[in-house]
């Protein structure tokens, strides 16, 4: 999942208020000026608030054209800004906190690869750094996902977002296609298909475990509580020690 095709409409139709919420999440556990890795940064939206907030942030996303835009609002301003796939996390440098939200943690294949980005992203914190992330919780994916659909016209382009279940357990087809005007009565069509899939919290938690890392939280919807049955995202927060 790189979105190639939506970059722009997706920095566009993507909700802004949640920024300031994953902001204050990280105010809440990481110090003002600590050095940060932003995985999976997307449009840099996230980022920019952190850097104006006073965190030195490094910026990096598997999707080019996502750091297209990034560059847009933190050229200047962030520590670096470059391609990186969490999967392959080799970084020569440490940092306080490593954060990866927006349920980007669910675009990995399986538990395996999940705990494979945990490893990573343990190597490459100070010792007592901190790993943020979030996931679509099981009544967000099994439930809410269920032939959701999303639809959106402009005076640019018609955007249909459908999402559907798959046969793998708590797993979603998004299916995205936009359709750009393309003279009188004719549209051409691009369409990307992501797949998501999420865990039962306790595996996510077990799987933080294994990677070495304690003073495990878990909290859930930006709140300081936890919601197992009704919650759209989770939040963990795990140490490095």
């Amino acid at each position: 999942m790189t979105y190639q095709s939506f970059a722009k409409v997706y920095d566009e139709l993507m909700d802004k208020s949640l920024y300031p919420k994953w902001l204050d999440y990280v105010k809440k556990n990481v110090p003002l000026g600590s050095k940060i890795l932003e995985i999976a940064a997307g449009a840099g939206d996230l980022s920019e608030l952190l850097i104006e907030a006073g965190y030195q942030v490094t910026v990096t996303d598997l999707s080019k054209d996502m750091l297209k835009l990034a560059r847009n609002k933190v050229q200047g301003k962030a520590t670096a800004i470059k391609v990186l796939d969490m999967l392959e996390l080799d970084e020569i440098e440490q940092y306080d906190a490593i954060l990866c939200f927006d349920d980007s943690i669910c675009y990995m294949a399986d538990l395996a690869d999940v705990t494979q980005v945990f490893n990573n992203a343990y190597r490459a914190l100070k010792p007592d750094g901190q790993f943020l992330f979030d996931a679509h919780s099981l009544y967000q994916m099994d439930v809410l996902f269920d032939n959701y659909m999303f639809n959106v016209e402009t005076d640019d382009y018609l955007f249909i977002w459908h999402s559907y279940l798959t046969d793998v357990e708590h797993a979603v087809v998004h299916d995205l296609k936009i359709l750009t005007p393309d003279g009188e009565n004719h549209y051409q069509a691009s369409q990307e298909l992501h797949y998501e899939r999420t865990y039962p919290y306790q595996d996510y938690v077990r799987s933080l475990n294994w990677a070495g890392f304690s003073d495990i939280e878990v909290t859930s919807d930006f709140s300081n509580h936890f919601d197992e049955k009704k919650a759209k995202r989770w939040f963990f927060k795990g140490k490095k020690g």
